[in-house]
Formats: structure tokens, sequence, C-alpha cells
């Protein structure tokens, strides 16, 4: 897909975005964005720089774990693959 600039808003902030994926998915990504920035800011009563900081890090610890679960997924995957394969043979 094309690249094009899309406009979103954040913390009742406008950006705009330059993107190849449909801007249904930017705008669902960024309204994600919005709403964990919101909840930390909510919930602690940091300055906004702060809570953006304390949001990435909430997002890239949700981010790693997700990662670790997916491989450990495809292990088993894998695993049952070659259990099922020995089965047959």
């Amino acid at each position: 897909m094309e690249k094009q600039k899309i406009t979103v808003t954040v913390a009742g902030k406008n950006y705009t975005l330059v993107s190849g994926d449909p801007p249904a998915y930017v705008k669902r990504v960024a309204a994600f964005v919005d709403r964990k920035l919101n909840e930390t800011t909510t919930v602690t009563n940091l300055p906004s720089g702060q809570a953006a900081v304390l949001t990435c890090f909430n997002l890239a610890e949700d981010l790693l774990k997700a990662q670790d679960e997916n491989m450990m997924l495809r292990k088993q995957i894998e695993q049952l693959g070659r259990t099922n394969k020995a089965i047959k043979e």
C-alpha cells in the first residue's frame, strides 16, 4: 500500500503520521496509545512527559511479555508437530 499522511490525536494533540498501513489501523494504534497514556496519567498524576515515558515502559513490558509467550507457544507447537510426526511413523 502506498504511504499516506494520517492525522491522529493523542493526549489532546494532533499528530500527522506517514504510514503504508490502512488509515483505520493507524487510528486504532493511536487510540490505543491515547487510552494507555490516559490510564497512566489518571493513576499517577504525573506531568505529561513523565507519564509518556512511563506509558512507553509499560507498553514495552507488555510487548516483551507477548513476544516471550509467542516464542514459548511456537516451541510447544513445534514439539507437538514432532511428536505427531513420530507417532505417525
